[in-house]
């Protein structure tokens, strides 16, 4: 990194980051045993939450130059979150982290692989839905057709990273353009109405895992809901918040808040834990513009998972029932961490007959999927994902659920890795829920 780099990426940490948030830390080490990345390096303290704020605030102070070292201590933290979760003092540890990453990539400071990552994937594909629906469209073509065997036949897939190359094989069939362009945007309740929500598609989700939200509306219909869907939304912008786009992820709150003012809607449903996590901080992300804190603040205030809505309204108390099997639970960070939503997945999977639910050693700790973590941080991601699937085969579980679309790739990469493809599978907890209630229902 050269000198006139490292001044203005000083100069960016004095200017982004928080120093009142930075001083809530007392150093007290509670978030130590929580953190991925400071066990897996042998308690190296730079790759803790302690460490890292330590490092954020000796660069503000000017105690620390801004060097490669520091830049790799604040790449290789997941954003887990899991710190705030364990920290006394209750430091927001998630919003100091993308500071200093905004800090740091608006200096455009990036390795070959993290700027096709970022140009590639962030800034063409989550900032415009056609772009998404074009990419998922051509991936379901791959699929569909003889290419896919052509590709394998002739060992181009060899070509790719290992997990790259392993993600390949987990990825669900992708739907054909003409459903992800026909999603309708309104479903009437089935039975007696219960309350009027809006549902908040996301980007992949509504084209990759369209599947998943076409189980997460059915639920709420059964549920008793009225469901509307903007039209005008798409991602959340949490991936270009956690990786530092700070202003790509503005752009994108801004649309979806415009989308859904004027839904009149109890309540704004996800099903990603990670997106709903971001959407809760809308108001945090807007707050230094006045024309748009009020109307973040009113749109972070409907958010609410689905798992939190179906235990409001008492969906765990209806019938539900599956073939006699083992399941086990991986939290999404950004559901327990940022949404503070943990029990209610597990009050509905161990309402369903025929399940018996173990619960897994770590389930609240990462996965190592986080985001686009594990294409560029792999070796670590791996890493964590090995320990992971170490506690899941204890479980002997046939079913591993999940509340994020990145947990759930990352839980069937694991499964792949270990040979266990044909003894055990990763769901989201939508699809098994819905695959309960039809089942006792029919």
């Amino acid at each position: 990194m050269q000198t006139r780099e490292r001044k203005k990426i000083q100069q960016n940490f004095v200017a982004k980051m928080d120093y009142d948030e930075l001083m809530n830390c007392t150093r007290c080490g509670f978030c130590l045993p929580s953190c991925p990345t400071y066990k897996e390096t042998n308690q190296d303290e730079k790759h803790s939450p302690r460490g890292r704020i330590a490092i954020m605030k000796g660069v503000v102070d000017g105690l620390i130059e801004p060097d490669d070292e520091v830049k790799r201590s604040i790449d290789l933290c997941l954003g887990c979150r899991a710190c705030e979760t364990a920290c006394p003092s209750g430091v927001n540890f998630g919003q100091l982290l993308e500071q200093a990453r905004h800090a740091i990539y608006e200096v455009n400071n990036q390795s070959a692989t993290e700027k096709v990552a970022r140009t590639q994937v962030l800034n063409r594909f989550f900032m415009d839905q056609k772009e998404m629906v074009s990419a998922v469209n051509l991936l379901g073509i791959y699929q569909r057709t003889g290419i896919g065997k052509f590709a394998h036949s002739f060992g181009l897939m060899s070509m790719l990273p290992d997990t790259m190359a392993t993600m390949e094989k987990v990825l669900p069939k992708a739907p054909t353009k003409r459903q992800m362009q026909n999603r309708p945007r309104y479903y009437e309740p089935i039975g007696k109405k219960t309350k009027k929500v809006a549902f908040f598609g996301g980007c992949l989700m509504d084209t990759l895992f369209l599947k998943t939200n076409e189980s997460t509306t059915k639920l709420l219909q059964y549920a008793g809901c009225e469901i509307v869907v903007p039209e005008g939304q798409g991602c959340c912008g949490a991936l270009h918040g956690h990786s530092g786009e700070v202003d790509q992820s503005k752009v994108l709150a801004k649309r979806n808040i415009e989308a859904f003012e004027k839904a009149g809607v109890d309540y704004i449903i996800t099903n990603a834990g990670g997106c709903g996590a971001f959407l809760v901080d809308y108001g945090h992300l807007l707050r230094d513009e006045p024309e748009w804190k009020a109307r973040a603040e009113a749109f972070s205030a409907k958010i609410q998972d689905i798992t939190s809505i179906l235990v409001d309204l008492d969906f765990h108390k209806q019938k539900l029932s599956l073939p006699r099997q083992i399941v086990t639970y991986q939290d999404s960070c950004h559901l327990r961490n940022g949404q503070k939503v943990s029990e209610q997945p597990r009050q509905l999977l161990r309402a369903i007959e025929g399940v018996e639910f173990v619960e897994m050693v770590g389930a609240d700790s990462c996965c190592g999927s986080a985001g686009i973590y594990n294409l560029v941080e792999s070796d670590m991601s791996m890493q964590i994902l090995d320990k992971k699937m170490t506690h899941v085969k204890a479980t002997d579980a046939k079913t591993i659920v999940t509340t994020n679309p990145g947990c759930l790739l990352q839980m069937k990469l694991g499964i792949e890795r270990e040979g266990l493809s044909d003894k055990m599978d990763g769901v989201h907890i939508v699809d098994l829920l819905v695959e309960a209630y039809e089942r006792a229902n029919r």
